[in-house]
């Protein structure tokens, strides 16, 4: 259960990390007070390439101008600093090198279960040990 948290936790804290420092724009445009198209991520298109020929009635009419376009920018926060290897003392380089390989090592998926003498034979009885030495199991 502590897992399942932690994985959780750690994605919840990268998205928002992802998200603080992502921007984008939305693009609408309008034709007469209607809007004829938004988009995200690439051009939205306009009016006068719309195939419908209802804009251009409506454009005549109207008093507003016939095609408009409104952006909604969100920057993303662009003060974030990388720091170089080259820039830690010799100490810092040596706990970030020490950390990184003990934080490595604790997913490594090892066998459960190893036995250190499974390739050596157990030598031969030449003599029964118990009965020499008079120890008996009562």
């Amino acid at each position: 259960m502590k897992k399942f948290f932690q994985k959780i936790l750690s994605i919840s804290l990268a998205l928002i990390v992802f998200l603080s420092t992502m921007s984008f724009t939305v693009v609408s445009n309008y034709c007469a007070d209607n809007l004829v198209d938004y988009s995200f991520f690439d051009n939205a298109s306009w009016c006068n390439e719309m195939p419908d020929d209802s804009f251009s009635k409506i454009c005549e009419i109207s008093e507003v101008p016939c095609c408009s376009s409104d952006q909604f920018v969100v920057e993303g926060q662009d003060d974030l600093q990388m720091n170089s290897v080259e820039s830690l003392t010799f100490d810092q380089q040596l706990f970030v090198a020490t950390f990184t390989y003990s934080f490595v090592n604790l997913f490594e998926v090892g066998d459960k279960e190893t036995i250190p003498f499974a390739n050596y034979t157990p030598p031969l009885l030449v003599r029964d040990i118990l009965l020499l030495d008079q120890t008996f199991l009562i």
